[in-house]
C-alpha cells in the first residue's frame, strides 16, 4: 500500500531521472507503432489480434504508464524498463490473450477513438498541470510536505488509467471502449495501486459501513 511518501530529492530531480525512460519510450514507441499498424491487417484477417504482436504492444503500454506514473510522481519507486505485469505499484491491467474483434469496429478504429480523445482533453491534460514538475501545485505540495497529497495521487492515476483505456482500445489491446467518464470507479481517499485499462467499465465503490459501538 502507498504511504504516499515522497523523496524531495527525488522528485526535484524527476524530470532528470526520467530521461533515460523517455529515450527508451521514444525508441520502443517506434518500434509498437509499427507493430500496431501489422495487428491492425492481422485482426481485420482473422478477427482477432496476433498473440506475439499483443503481448509486445501490451509491454509498451504498460512501461508508457509506469513512466508516466513516475514523471508524476504518483508513484516512488524508479522504474524497469521491460513493461513486465506486477512490476510497478501503478500498473495497467490488459488483457493476456487476444480478444475476438469486430472488423467493422477494427477499420474505423481510427475515428472511433476521437470522442474519447475528446474528453481526454477536456478533462484530462488539464489535470495533468497540476502535477508537471516544477510549476505543477502536486510537486510544490510533495516539495514542502515530503508527500504527495491524497487527492492528487488519485487524481492522476485516474487521468493515467483513462489514458491507458484510450490507448488500449486505440491499439487494439482490447475491443471495449473507453469509459464515459475519466471518474467512472474513481475513489478519492482509498489506496490506488492498479490502474486497470477497459477491460470492463469499473463500478463505483460502495461506502464504507460506519464502524459499530461497543
Amino acid at each position: 500500500m502507498d504511504d504516499l511518501r515522497r523523496s524531495r530529492l527525488t522528485v526535484f530531480f524527476r524530470p532528470l531521472l526520467t530521461v533515460p525512460h523517455l529515450i527508451w519510450l521514444y525508441l520502443w514507441g517506434a518500434v509498437a507503432g509499427i507493430a500496431v499498424f501489422i495487428n491492425w491487417f492481422v485482426a481485420l484477417i482473422i478477427g482477432r489480434p496476433a498473440k506475439p504482436l499483443q503481448s509486445f504492444i501490451a509491454a509498451y503500454l504498460r512501461y508508457a504508464l509506469t513512466v508516466g506514473a513516475y514523471f508524476l510522481y504518483i508513484a516512488n519507486p524508479f522504474p524497469g524498463f521491460t513493461g513486465e505485469p506486477g512490476s510497478y505499484p501503478v500498473e495497467l491491467e490488459l488483457p493476456i490473450e487476444p480478444q475476438k474483434q469486430s472488423r467493422w469496429k477494427t477499420f474505423f478504429r481510427i475515428v472511433l477513438v476521437y470522442p474519447a480523445l475528446l474528453v481526454a482533453t477536456l478533462s484530462i491534460y488539464p489535470v495533468m498541470f497540476l502535477f508537471f514538475p516544477v510549476i505543477g501545485f502536486a510537486w510544490w505540495a510533495t516539495m514542502i510536505t515530503g508527500r504527495i497529497p491524497r487527492g492528487f495521487r488519485d487524481l492522476g492515476a485516474n487521468a493515467l488509467r483513462y489514458m491507458g483505456q484510450i490507448y488500449a482500445y486505440s491499439y487494439l489491446i482490447t475491443d471495449t471502449y473507453p469509459c464515459s467518464s475519466p471518474y467512472v470507479g474513481m475513489a478519492l481517499g482509498s489506496p490506488v495501486v492498479t490502474v486497470p485499462a477497459a477491460m470492463e467499465a469499473p463500478t463505483a465503490p460502495e461506502a464504507p459501513e460506519a464502524p459499530t459501538e461497543t
